[in-house]
């Protein structure tokens, strides 16, 4: 017998789901604890398991689509099963307990007035049924939603630099629909179907959250703005569950009971505020009036984001509070003061935001203490002519370091591990992240199993991403992976610093530039000598003091017998 499978409430805040992926298609055999679909929540995508066997009979909800808790998604039972009846008592289900609860109560007559029409009690009125919405349309529209896809792992929003293609133009899979600024790199959203593009949803410079529509892309003169609106249309339920509750008003003891007019915010008025369930929650949570938030969703839609960044502006005090408190003289306006000199507001560009946000949580989220240690480079600075005479890269004093880090974390794996909130990730490879100052911020590629590699390769590779850096050519796989940092402001003249760790590492070497200082020997007499300060950042979650100190002092003695990185 097929059965309706339905939205799983997956978390106790969660409200819908949007279907990530389909893992069986309609006509596939399903058995218990197969894997249906995976399901974005609004805190994880999460694997949505089988708990019937027989055949995936249909399924309801596209990929991208969003369905709200215990919403019909699918269903499942013997091949070749009528299972159309089944989803009609579904859908009607509603109607028929409603009825059934009317023939339970005995039904009166409606009053009659002389004049032969109905007469309407204000009970009666109230609980009369809304006129019903009409459902978006379920038809077959030959077109495709284009939306923003996440470029990379901290990816939360895209900004359109420009459209390759223009509104009418064929598309073939392949194609370049349009360049998209990520936090990290300038990047090509590709085309995966073939068709004319229909409509363009945001204008070049833009920024639009991942996930949001961007684009429609179909048969020529199919209906997209259908297709658009049947996305949208979840949020009818939204409207329909808050003018069920309306919010009912009471006038002011003092307030005048002839004459005076009130001023209703959007929400009072009864105009529908389109924000998501999340959203809504942590208004309410924070005390925010969504009213007063500007969207940044689809048509303006209200996510998440706009409630963290939300900055309430002064409001006016109620009515009330003034009649109550005494009248008090009106105070001149204080004239604002107006800055000295001039400047310039600059917007904040991703990869800025993104710096912010990731540092400024690494920083108050991980406990961070710090190991200052200073190497002799004397060894090293008589070794690297040497080396770049038969090097095909040449090798600076930073591909040194990484090289001598990368040895060190194979013996120390407790500094080459990452918290996980539940658990520590020790990792088996060493993949060293290399920041590389850029205009706009800071880039950190990797270079990939950095232990096994030679001084001229890992020259090499740090160079040519230091050129991709600065022509934003960097692709997500060149800044994935690493499972610790170095940032080196030698070239600068700094004598050290300490750095903040980049997530998900659990250390970041800071590294000073190379000076020339006084040493004395036994017989008190003084020699020159070169000295370079490092500064290890260590997150105490996961790295303790000594761990740290023993990790730097492999590192130091790698530097300071370099041929021993050789060999």
């Amino acid at each position: 017998m097929a059965e309706v499978i339905r939205m799983p409430k997956m978390s106790d805040t969660m409200e819908e789901g949007v279907i990530a992926e389909w893992h069986k298609k309609v006509g596939d055999e399903v058995k218990s604890g197969d894997i249906l679909a995976e399901v974005e929540t609004d805190k994880a995508t999460m694997d949505m398991e089988a708990y019937q066997e027989g055949t995936l009979l249909y399924i309801g909800v596209q990929k991208g689509d969003a369905v709200p808790v215990n919403g019909v998604m699918a269903v499942v039972g013997e091949k070749g099963e009528d299972y159309k009846a089944l989803l009609d008592e579904k859908a009607n289900g509603s109607n028929g307990q409603s009825e059934g609860k009317a023939e339970e109560k005995k039904e009166d007559k409606p009053a009659v007035s002389a004049n032969g029409t109905e007469k309407i009690t204000p009970k009666e009125l109230k609980s009369a049924p809304k006129a019903a919405k009409p459902a978006p349309s379920q038809e077959k529209i030959n077109a495709t939603l284009i939306r923003m896809p996440k470029m990379s792992d901290t990816m939360e929003e895209g900004v359109l630099v420009s459209w390759q293609k223009k509104v009418g133009d064929k598309v073939a899979s392949g194609d370049i629909l349009a360049e998209v600024e990520t936090d990290k790199a300038t990047m090509d959203l590709e085309a995966y179907e073939e068709g004319t593009l229909l409509f363009t949803g945001i204008k070049e410079g833009e920024a639009v959250p991942v996930n949001s529509i961007i684009a429609v892309i179909g048969e020529e003169g199919a209906d997209f703005q259908a297709l658009i609106d049947r996305e949208n249309g979840s949020g009818d339920a939204e409207e329909e569950k808050a003018t069920d509750h309306p919010e009912t008003v009471t006038p002011s003891a003092e307030s005048p009971s002839s004459g005076g007019t009130s001023t209703v915010s959007a929400e009072d008025s009864g105009d529908r505020i389109k924000a998501s369930p999340l959203a809504r929650r942590l208004a309410e949570e924070k005390g925010i009036n969504l009213s007063q938030v500007e969207g940044s969703g689809d048509n303006g839609r209200i996510i998440k984001r706009d409630v963290d960044e939300f900055k309430p502006s002064a409001q006016p005090a109620p009515a009330a509070e003034k009649a109550q408190s005494a009248p008090a003289p009106a105070k001149a306006p204080s004239p604002e003061v107006a800055p000295a000199g001039n400047y310039e507001d600059l917007p904040i560009s991703q990869m800025r935001k993104t710096i912010a946000r990731r540092l400024s949580d690494s920083l108050f989220t991980a406990p961070h203490f710090y190991l200052t240690m200073e190497i002799n480079m004397d060894k090293a600075m008589a070794l690297r002519p040497t080396l770049n005479a038969v090097s095909t890269s040449k090798i600076s004093f930073n591909d040194m370091v990484i090289k001598a880090c990368a040895i060190a974390l194979r013996q120390h794996p407790a500094v080459n591990s990452a918290w996980l909130g539940d658990k520590i990730r020790k990792y088996d490879f060493v993949n060293i992240g290399v920041a590389i100052a850029v205009e706009e911020g800071l880039l950190v590629p990797v270079v990939r199993d950095a232990d096994k590699k030679t001084l001229s390769v890992i020259s090499g590779e740090v160079k040519e991403y230091a050129g991709k850096a600065k022509d934003k050519k960097l692709q997500p796989k060149d800044w994935e992976g690493n499972t610790f940092s170095v940032s080196n402001l030698g070239m600068f003249g700094i004598d050290e610093f300490t750095a903040i760790i980049n997530p998900p590492d659990s250390c970041i070497l800071a590294v000073g530039t190379i000076k020339q200082t006084a040493a004395f020997k036994e017989d008190g007499s003084v020699y020159p000598v070169n000295i370079m300060k490092v500064t290890l950042s260590c997150d105490h979650r996961v790295v303790d003091g000594a761990t740290g100190a023993q990790f730097l002092q492999t590192v130091k003695k790698l530097l300071e017998e370099p041929m021993s990185m050789l060999v």
